[in-house]
């Protein structure tokens, strides 16, 4: 068993919409970012890369790479599905946590697992996400940005 860790962060800036989960969620701001800014899918990213000790996102899609320019990140999340698949793993689960003020996460909760099973080919209870606020402190409080926490299980294939 391998187990990892990702966190990823990303300020706001002008636009009308966030992408988390691979949800757009309509709001006064978006995040200021070279890929679509999904910080949710980044950190989960992460965390898988951190269990495979393949080092981080920016390793393997840097931001100085014009080509992942707008890039979605639920397809950076299929390329490292593939790294996992070929390391011999599978998703044990996934607990992932979101850090906002605002705008509320619960109505786009289940619309985010559904679109993490659906890339990692596996069960929807194998992924966790939950939100919380910051109490108004910190950057998230201030609302100038989110956060967000990955860790993830993961389990060798069976032959």
């Amino acid at each position: 068993m391998r187990i990892g860790h990702g966190y990823d962060v990303h300020a706001f800036g002008s636009g009308d919409a966030l992408i988390l989960g691979g949800v757009s969620i309509p709001f006064e701001r978006a995040f200021i970012a070279h890929s679509d800014g999904d910080v949710l899918t980044h950190a989960f990213i992460d965390a898988i890369l951190g269990a495979l000790c393949l080092g981080d996102i920016g390793r393997h899609f840097p931001d100085t790479d014009p080509h992942y320019l707008g890039y979605d990140s639920l397809a950076l999340l299929a390329k490292v599905v593939i790294l996992m698949t070929e390391q011999g793993y599978s998703l044990g689960n996934a607990d992932l946590t979101i850090i906002a003020q605002r705008p509320k996460m619960l109505p786009y909760v289940d619309a985010m697992r559904k679109n993490f099973a659906a890339v990692i080919q596996t069960d929807i209870q194998s992924i966790n996400i939950k939100a919380t606020t910051s109490e108004k402190l910190g950057f998230t409080g201030r609302e100038e940005g989110i956060a967000c926490h990955a860790s993830v299980l993961l389990s060798p294939v069976s032959c």
